[in-house]
C-alpha cells in the first residue's frame, strides 16, 4: 500500500504540474501563428497545446514546486495564468496581422485586392495570403515553435505563477505593440504605395497632356503588372524584415524596445 500511495502522490503531482503549465500554454497555442489558424482543427490545436505542455512542464518543475505545495485559489489561478498566456499569444498574433495588413495595403495600392480575394479561410487579398503563407513557412523553418517553448518557460521568471502584471503596464505594452504592428505593416508595404503614387501622378500628367486618351485602360494593366513584379522582387526582403522583427519580439517580448 505504501508503494501504491507513493505512486498516486507522484501521479497527482505530475497532473497538477501539467495543469498549471497548460493554463498558460493553451492561450499561447490558440493564437500561435500557423498552429492557431482557423483552418487548423480544434483537436489538433489541443494536441499541440498538450505536446508543448509536456515539453515545458519538466523544465518548470523546480520553479513551480513551491506553488504546487501551497497553491493559490483555483479561480484566481485560472484567470491569472490564462491572462498571461493571452498576452504572449496576442503579441505573437500581432505580427501575423501586420503581415496581413501589409498585404492588403500593397494589394489595394496595385489594384490587386479583388484577385483571388477568398483564397484562404480568412478573406484577404491574394497578395496578403501569399505573404502570410510564406511568413508562416519561414517562421516554422527557423524554429519559431522552439523559440516560443523557451519563451513560455522563461516567462515564469518575469511573471511568477498567478501573479498578474499591473494594468498600467499591460496597457502601455499593448499600445506599443499595436503601434509597432501597424508601423511594421506600413513599412513592409511602402514600396507598393510609392509605386502607386507615382503611377497616379503619371496618369494625371498624361491625362492633362492628352485628354482624349483613355489613360485608365492603358494604365490598369501597367499597375497590375508592376504589382506582380514588385511582389516577386520584394517578397524575400519583406519576409526577412518581418521574421527579424518577430525574432526580436520572441527574444524580448516585454522589453521597452
Amino acid at each position: 500500500m505504501t508503494g501504491l500511495a507513493e505512486l498516486l502522490a507522484l501521479t497527482q503531482g505530475a497532473l497538477w504540474l501539467h495543469f498549471l503549465v497548460f493554463l498558460r500554454v493553451g492561450p499561447v497555442m490558440s493564437l500561435f501563428p500557423g498552429f492557431g489558424e482557423r483552418s487548423v482543427p480544434v483537436r489538433i490545436k489541443l494536441m499541440l497545446a498538450l505536446a508543448l505542455t509536456a515539453v515545458a512542464a519538466p523544465a518548470l518543475a523546480p520553479d513551480l514546486a513551491t506553488a504546487m505545495a501551497d497553491p493559490p485559489p483555483l479561480g484566481w489561478l485560472v484567470v491569472a495564468e490564462t491572462g498571461i498566456g493571452l498576452l504572449i499569444g496576442i503579441g505573437l498574433r500581432l505580427f501575423l496581422l501586420a503581415l496581413q495588413t501589409a498585404g492588403s495595403i500593397a494589394a489595394q495600392a496595385t489594384s490587386l485586392s479583388q484577385i483571388l480575394g477568398n483564397a484562404g479561410i480568412e478573406p484577404m487579398p491574394a497578395m496578403g495570403y501569399l505573404l502570410v503563407l510564406g511568413g508562416i513557412a519561414l517562421a516554422m523553418m527557423m524554429g519559431l515553435h522552439v523559440r516560443v517553448a523557451e519563451l513560455v518557460i522563461l516567462s515564469y521568471r518575469l511573471f511568477p505563477l498567478a501573479e498578474m502584471p499591473a494594468a498600467s503596464d499591460v496597457t502601455a505594452w499593448g499600445v506599443r505593440q499595436v503601434a509597432g504592428a501597424f508601423g511594421l505593416a506600413f513599412t513592409l508595404a511602402a514600396p507598393f504605395v510609392i509605386v502607386s503614387v507615382l503611377y497616379n501622378l503619371t496618369l494625371g500628367i498624361i491625362n492633362r497632356a492628352m485628354p482624349q486618351l483613355m489613360v485608365v485602360f492603358v494604365g490598369a494593366p501597367v499597375i497590375t503588372g508592376a504589382g506582380l513584379v514588385l511582389l516577386l522582387v520584394l517578397a524575400p526582403g519583406i519576409l526577412t524584415i518581418w521574421i527579424e522583427a518577430l525574432s526580436r519580439f520572441v527574444a524580448n517580448p516585454f522589453g521597452s524596445g
